[in-house]
């Protein structure tokens, strides 16, 4: 069901309306429209001009509520009314300079490590030399070279080079790949020597003028430096959620505070503004439910400052009512499919319940078996109450309505020796039929089942139409009341006809079919004719009539390819039953020898397999011949300010 809406302007001093939003919109759910948009024809409205003075502060309090992702439930809603906005501002300003501080102080610590393990890092593969670093850096007429050769080049290179060079090399430190070494060379032939290194691949590094010791001393060193620093930033941090927790509870309620404040203030984007004997009013235009309007009004009926106006006639608002669907618990989770579909709009019927009861009837009836509905219907109740999900609920009502099938099939796991069937079997199930022979008897159910709910969706079309008054779509319309006639009309042949009774007169069957059909192909003209506008021919009057053959020929096909569409719901229950079948013949049950095994998981395969497909055939019903006949799904959502917003 969508609940009935109401339309009012509030009114009342410029200076008040934050205290209008804090004590009256947040408590209900109202959604605001623009009034400059809304009230475009009264004169000297103007939009509020005025920015959020505590933007940053709102910005820096939801950042702080992130990092109190866990904690959200520390303070109350009457900590945050107790506080004024400019205190809960006051407290997020000094909680932010505290955490800056200490966030700073952690990122520079953070650096010093990293400048730390990098200088440990030179120094390391050194390791071997056993010499004070700064004694070599110091060296003048002898060079020194810290650096590093792939191994297969200083094998080359110790053979080869090593005795024919003025040079003393020093290894310290070799890998699978390397060997890092420090080389000294006299001042005079270093660049010569340095040449010779440098063809056997040798990559210079650099250390530090400030190291001091040997390189073992200095890693020493370096790693207790490390060490401390990082113990200082986990010191940081301890101090950063120590302050966090020790301010949590003043800190959630300054950040609700000022969160609620800047909503409130983003009321005056919608907000106008007008004067009147020198004084500046606001005025708020928006929808509610005529439950909560009607709260509203008698709340405001004690508050002097503030003037509240309903307007009873929605066709006197610009904006279209919003919807805000209601519907019994039961039926809740099926509002799942309308919102795929597309909301209704806010004249049209809701049609959850319809949808509720047909989706899982057609379900049942193709999906027929005792023991998978009762699976389906407990798994889907167990997982709906630990998950909450829609689907899950979905399930379950189906597995209610298929266990129902189960019962009336005699069908149990796919055994039917176990219980009797209390209507049919719907493999063995035929029927004899004039002109058509034998046929079996879902098939002509499930076609019979289909002409009602066609003849079901034409009426909900003809009462959309009346809300809406639309002439056409109520009267002349596929739909429509004279689509309704001939399509009852060819309903009552066809029963006739089948049960062997005597058809009408030729001049009652002519009038039966005729003067529908020519309602339908004069529609637009007739239309026009009703609602007393002229009627425009486009193309001429050969057109027209060619159109309108082509448009009667594909109606009347349209009534036969969507009726026998609801063959498909025999047939999956006809194939349900063969499908078990198949599995119990696999697990040898005719013979006596039966494999539980195969059984069981042939069950599983079955009712996951083939509930998936029905699930999406019966949707496919739902939406191409139910939901086209009489909905079209072009409401737009409910989006209140107040309570349901902020949840």
């Amino acid at each position: 069901m969508i609940e009935k809406m109401k339309f009012l302007n509030l009114t009342g001093p410029k200076a008040q309306i934050d205290r209008v939003a804090e004590e009256y919109l947040s408590k209900y759910d109202i959604q605001l429209e623009n009034a400059l948009s809304e009230l475009h024809a009264v004169k000297d409205l103007r939009p509020f001009n005025e920015t959020n003075p505590y933007r940053s502060e709102c910005k820096r309090a939801e950042e702080l509520m992130q990092e109190l992702q866990g904690e959200r439930t520390a303070g109350s809603s009457d900590g945050a009314s107790a506080l004024t906005v400019e205190q809960a501002a006051e407290i997020i300003r000094s909680m932010d300079q505290t955490l800056t501080e200490l966030t700073a102080k952690k990122e520079d610590l953070e650096k010093q490590v990293e400048e730390l393990v990098d200088y440990r890092n030179q120094a390391a593969p050194f390791a071997g030399l056993n010499y004070d670093v700064s004694r070599i850096l110091q060296f003048k007429c002898i060079k020194f070279r810290f650096g590093r050769i792939e191994k297969e080049y200083f094998e080359k290179f110790e053979t080869f080079v090593y005795d024919a060079i003025d040079t003393i090399l020093f290894e310290c430190r070799q890998d699978e790949n390397y060997v890092w070494l420090v080389y000294f060379v006299p001042a005079p032939v270093a660049d010569k020597v340095d040449a010779i290194y440098a063809s056997m691949h040798f990559e210079r590094l650099f250390l530090p003028d400030d190291f001091q010791g040997t390189p073992t001393e200095i890693c020493r060193n370096l790693d207790e430096r490390i060490a401390s620093a990082k113990a200082a930033i986990q010191e940081t941090e301890s101090q950063i959620h120590r302050t966090l927790e020790e301010q949590k509870g003043r800190l959630l309620n300054a950040c609700r505070k000022l969160l609620q404040y800047s909503k409130n203030f983003d009321i005056r984007k919608l907000a106008a503004c007008t004067n009147r004997d020198d004084h500046t009013f606001f005025i708020l235009c928006g929808w509610m439910t005529d439950q909560d309007a009607a709260r509203l009004q008698k709340e405001l009926e004690s508050d002097e400052d503030l003037f509240l106006i309903m307007e009873p006639d929605h066709d006197n608002v610009l904006s279209k009512p919003p919807t805000k669907m209601k519907n019994p618990k039961l039926f809740k989770p099926f509002e799942m499919f309308i919102q795929m579909y597309g909301l209704p709009d806010y004249k049209e019927i809701d049609p959850t319940i319809l949808i509720g009861i047909t989706y899982s009837f057609l379900f049942g009836f193709m999906f027929g078996d005792v023991g998978q509905g009762l699976c389906l219907l407990i798994g889907g109740a167990l997982l709906y109450r630990v998950k909450k999900m829609n689907l899950a609920a979905i399930i379950s009502c189906c597995g209610f309505f298929s266990t129902i099938f189960g019962f009336l099939f005699g069908s149990i796991f796919g055994f039917e020796d176990v219980i009797d069937a209390m209507w049919l079997r719907p493999g063995k199930a035929i029927t004899a039929l004039p002109f058509i022979g034998k046929l079996n008897t879902v098939f002509i159910i499930t076609v019979a089942l289909g002409m009602g709910i066609i003849v079901m969706t034409m009426i909900l079309n003809i009462i959309n139409g009346l809300r809406g008054h639309d002439t056409e779509k109520t009267w002349f319309d596929t739909n429509g009341a004279a689509g309704l006639v001939f399509y009852l009309s060819l309903i009552a042949v066809i029963v006739l006809f089948m049960t062997g009774k005597p058809l009408p007169a030729s001049i009652v069957l002519i009038i039966m079919f005729g003067i529908p059909l020519l309602l339908l192909f004069f529609k637009e003209p007739l239309t026009s004719l009703v609602e007393k506008k002229s009627a425009a021919i486009e193309g001429g009057k050969g057109m027209f009539v060619v159109q309108g053959f082509f448009e009667l020929f594909e109606v009347m096909l349209s009534y036969f390819s969507n009726t026998l569409s609801f063959v498909r719901v025999g047939a999956f229950a006809v194939s349900h039953a063969a499908m078990m079948e198949v599995v119990l013949m696999l697990a040898g049950y005719e013979s006596g020898n039966t494999n539980w095994i195969v059984v069981v998981f042939g069950n599983l395969f079955v009712c996951g397999m083939e509930g998936l497909i029905v699930g999406i055939q019966v949707l496919r019903l739902e939406y191409y011949e139910l939901f086209s006949r009489f909905y079209k799904g072009t409401g737009r959502p409910f989006k209140p300010y107040g309570k349901t917003a902020s949840n």
